[in-house]
């Protein structure tokens, strides 16, 4: 398997892709998987959030963030997974998985790719609520987040 990297707007099942990454001939002994939901943080009620992004460029992003990150720790498979559309509370909206030899180098990788992602990857995030709908901008804390990989 590798890396296996999809963007879609259907749902996904975490048990089936967690079955998928423990089907390997990869010898591994950790399994990491990471699931990103969306949530209501925001001092007004979110009903639901559009996630957009020109498909081929994130894609290719996706694509080298999971590559950096399957090279830089040791890991035998790297499976993600991001949605886009109209989501709702709770939804899910991302799933990290990853096999390793190690936990550490899995845990490492999984945190490595969300961080990457949230800074790197061309998804734009408008969020709808009871009273207004509007684009979110990055926090930096997502940003502050990245540069300690560096």
């Amino acid at each position: 398997m590798g890396i296996h990297v999809v963007i879609q707007a259907a749902d996904f099942d975490v048990s089936h892709e967690y079955q998928t990454l423990g089907n390997s001939d990869e010898p591994y002994g950790a399994i990491v998987t990471f699931v990103g939901l969306v949530r209501d943080f925001s001092d007004q009620s979110l009903q639901a959030i559009e996630l957009e992004c020109y498909e081929s460029m994130a894609q290719k992003s996706l694509e080298s963030i999971a590559e950096t990150a399957y090279d830089r720790f040791d890991v035998s498979q790297l499976s993600v997974i991001h949605r886009t559309g109209r989501l709702l509370v709770s939804d899910q909206i991302v799933f990290v998985g990853v096999t390793a030899k190690h936990r550490r180098s899995a845990f490492d990788c999984a945190n490595f790719v969300m961080d990457f992602l949230k800074t790197e990857a061309p998804f734009w995030k408008k969020e709808i609520t009871t009273t207004d709908e509007h684009w979110v901008e990055m926090k930096e804390s997502d940003s502050a987040r990245r540069r300690i990989w560096e």
